[in-house]
Parts: structure tokens; sequence; C-alpha cells
């Protein structure tokens, strides 16, 4: 057993280790500078941000030791089960927990709270590399695949009834890993048009188009659906005279449609173009069936789920998300300026990172941060706090320190000897890339502001826990391949 334990420190990768250890010292000093009081005399006091986080981060240090000491196969074995407690733990959070600015996310453990919403991720990322490991698994299998979207969207529809759309939508990352393990491309182009459909049916949806009784929105939606639909039936290297023979069709309908509206009766041309989309899919539904190609079902798939994401999130948008999230998209979208409300933190924000320049302002000099303009300056907007004290040049060593933190796991999960390793660690990747280009990206205006931490650096100790679960459980299985490979 002690020998064992030996080898364990010889092949741990103490590269990610250091990367680790300077993030985290790092977010520690950011913590400091972004919740510090002028009355403050002491960091390391518990009642003050910067003492709960020193006591959080020697927690952690004790939870990544246990980590690694825990035999590697613990991890395959338990998978199953922790991924079932953590569903469970989920469940009952929605009832139990107490209101906490809107949700119910937070479990209330004396003068501790929890989000178990932040531990689920390893329990879904072990739980995909075991999957993912059985005899036998190819993604390619449309139950397989449909199994792996059923272990991703549960716990994401758990954390939604918890109203915590911004820590649901994380889990998207873990599709970036399904793309890497031979997930169709088809699948990742697809959430690319969600994505263009949402912003485009949003942003212009509002908007009237001159001479008819359409909204620019879902007219021009529509228009890419068929074209998009076009494109995907041409690529499948299928004969492209039914793509033409379709296309000919649906442009001389919609001219049609334009010139009546225009200069006879004005009326809904978005109804001309849904029909030309149910009629498209109709069309690959036959050609699917009478020359027996799947690439014109997949076609047909695709123009009648890109339909339904149209209404559906139309829906989503108006009917389910709350005013505040809303408000917070048509900021970054352009629709609304709102500088005092919604706006009110991304502009706060670039005027704090703006008044760092070149060098910054120093360790706790900064005004901004200091008399409390910025929102959430210690968790969600902390890279400000980073921007106005080191100044760009301090901003850019902490995201190249991020960017080898990123390419060490990387590494670290291509030379790994089995699938379950290599999964886990793509999904820790994954997990780690989306949660600082989207929070980097909504602190400088780029994204949404959707409430998620800066790993490592955000004040808090469940996401400082969360992350320390996924990368040490990666480390711990990273320093058994040695035995993987006898």
């Amino acid at each position: 057993m002690e020998m064992r334990r030996d080898s364990i420190w010889k092949s741990l990768d103490w590269v990610t280790v250091c990367l680790y250890l300077l993030l985290v010292v790092c977010g520690w000093f950011s913590v400091c500078g972004a919740s510090f009081e002028y009355a403050d005399q002491d960091f390391f006091d518990f009642s003050t941000r910067a003492g709960k986080q020193f006591v959080w981060i020697i927690c952690s240090f004790g939870l990544g030791f246990v980590l690694l000491m825990l035999d590697d196969t613990f991890y395959d074995a338990f998978a199953y089960l922790i991924y079932v407690g953590m569903l469970l733990l989920l469940l009952i959070t929605i009832f139990i927990a107490p209101d906490t600015k809107g949700s119910h996310s937070w479990l209330i453990l004396g003068p501790v709270s929890l989000q178990p919403a932040e531990f689920a991720k390893f329990a879904t990322a072990l739980t995909l590399a075991k999957y993912m490991n059985a005899y036998g698994f190819t993604i390619k299998n449309w139950k397989s695949a449909l199994m792996l979207g059923l272990f991703i969207l549960l716990p994401m529809l758990l954390i939604i009834l918890q109203r915590e759309t911004g820590s649901a939508l994380v889990y998207l990352a873990f599709f970036l890993m399904l793309y890497r393990e031979g997930m169709p491309g088809v699948v990742l182009f697809a959430g690319l048009c969600a994505v263009i459909y949402f912003v485009v049916g949003i942003r212009f949806g509002d908007t009237p188009l001159p001479g008819t009784l359409s909204t620019v929105g879902p007219f021009a939606v529509l228009i890419l659906i068929l074209l998009f639909s076009a494109g995907l039936m041409l690529s499948s290297g299928k004969p492209p005279k039914p793509v033409r023979r379709a296309m000919g069709i649906a442009a001389g309908a919609l001219t049609a449609g334009l010139l009546v509206s225009k200069l006879i009766v004005p009326f809904n041309v978005e109804w001309v173009l849904l029909a030309l989309c149910l009629l498209l899919t109709g069309y690959q539904l036959y050609l699917a069936l009478s020359e027996r190609q799947t690439a014109y079902l997949v076609g047909a798939f695709f123009t009648l789920c890109s339909v339904g994401f149209l209404y559906s999130s139309d829906y989503v948008f108006h009917r389910v998300l709350e005013p505040h999230q809303q408000v917070r998209i048509q900021v970054v979208l352009g629709m609304e300026e709102d500088p005092t409300g919604a706006g009110y933190n991304v502009n706060q924000s670039k005027i704090a990172i703006g008044s760092g320049g070149l060098t910054g302002k120093g360790f706790l000099n900064g005004t901004q941060t200091k008399l409390k303009y910025v929102p959430e300056q210690d968790t969600d907007f902390i890279f400000c706090t980073v921007g106005e004290e080191e100044g760009f040049l301090g901003s850019t060593a902490v995201l190249l320190l991020y960017l080898g933190f990123l390419l060490r796991l990387l590494q670290v999960a291509e030379r790994q000897p089995t699938t379950f390793g290599r999964v886990y660690g793509y999904c820790v990747l994954s997990i780690f890339f989306f949660h600082l280009f989207i929070n980097v990206g909504m602190v400088l205006g780029l994204t949404p502001v959707i409430g998620i931490p800066l790993p490592f650096f955000s004040y808090g100790g469940s996401s400082l826990w969360g992350f320390t679960l996924l990368l040490f459980i990666f480390l711990r299985i990273d320093a058994a391949r040695g035995r993987m490979l006898r």
C-alpha cells in the first residue's frame, strides 16, 4: 500500500497541480482586493470574505489530498451511484432550499451554504465517462446517443427548476466532449444554427417587414432554415437536382407571396415560409423512403426541429425566462441600453477595467471596486478587479495562465490510455473552458450575464470545491495511467 501511494506522487502531474495552486493563490488575492473594506485589519479574519475564502482554500487542499488517496477504480465503480445521489440532492434542493435572490439552489448547513449544482458537474462527467467506456459502445448508435443526452439533460432540468438557468447552461459544455469522441458534425452544426435562430429571431422579432404583416425575425429565420436544409442535403453528397427543384419552387412561392402582400392584400408572409418548410420536410421524407437514403431523413428531421426551435425559443424567452433575464439578453443583443438596470453591472465592469490602464492601480488601490460600484465584484464580476488593480498586463497574464492550464488539461486528456480517462478529462476541460469563456465574456459585455463563477477566482466555497473535485479526480485517474499501460 505504501509503495502504491509513493507511485501516485511520482506519476502525479505536478505541472497541473502547480498551475492549480497559482490560480487559487491569484484568486485569493483578487477576492482580497474585491472585498476589502478600509476598516478591515486582517485578511485571515473569518468574519471577512477574504478570511472565509482562505478557509475554503485550505479545505479544498484537504479535499484534493483525499481524492488522490482514493483508489482510481473507485470513481469508475461508483460513478452511477454518485450520479443518482446527486440527482436526488438536486431534486430535494428544489423543495427545501430557501429563496436566495429568486432561486432555490442553496442548501444552508449551519454557517455554511452549499450549491449542489456545482457538485453535480463531476458526477455527470463520471457517468458519461463510465457509460462511454462500456464494451461495444459507439456514439453513432442512436440509443447510446439518446442515453448520453439524457445523462446531461436530467441535471440541467433539475437546476432550471431551481431557477438557476446560468448554472444549467454550463452542462451544454459536455457536448464539446461528445464532438471530440465522434459525435457527428451535423449535431454541432445544429447547435450553431440554434444560436443563430435565437439571436436573429429575438433581436428582430418586433421589427416589422415593410409591405407585409410579418416581422423580420421569424421571416429571416425561416429563410435561413430553408437555406441550411438545402445545404445539408447538398453536403450529404446526393444529386443536386432535387435540391435545385425544391429551392426553385420555394423561391417562386416566396416571391409570389411578397408581391401579393405588397400590391394586393397585406398578409403575414411568414405563413408562406412556414408552409414551404413543412413541404420541404415532406419532400425529404418522400426522397428518404423512395431512394432509401437516411441522409434525406436527417434533413427532414433537421428542418422540422429547426421550425420547432424557432417558435419554442420565442415562447421560452417571453413566457419562461424571468424579466431580468430577458432584459440581460436584450442588452447584449443591443435591443436596449438600460445603463442603470440590467446593463449597469457590465457598464461599471468596463469602467473598472478601463480605469486600470496598462499596469493597473495596484493591489487594494482600485477606486471602482473599493467604492463598490460593480455589483457582485468578488463573485461573478471578479475579473474586473483584476483589470482595475493589475491593468492590461495583469489581465493578460491571468488569461495566459488560464490558457496554459487548459492546454495542459488537453495534453493530459490526450495521453489517457482508457476511454474512461480520456472522456472524463475532456469533460473537465470543457467545463473549465465554458466557465472561462462565458465569465470573461460577460464581464466585457460580449456574452449575456448568466451568473457563473470564474474558476478558482470567484468568491465561494461551492464553486472552489466543485472545480477542485473535477480536477483532482482527473489527476488521480491520470496518475494510474502507468498501471493501465502495463
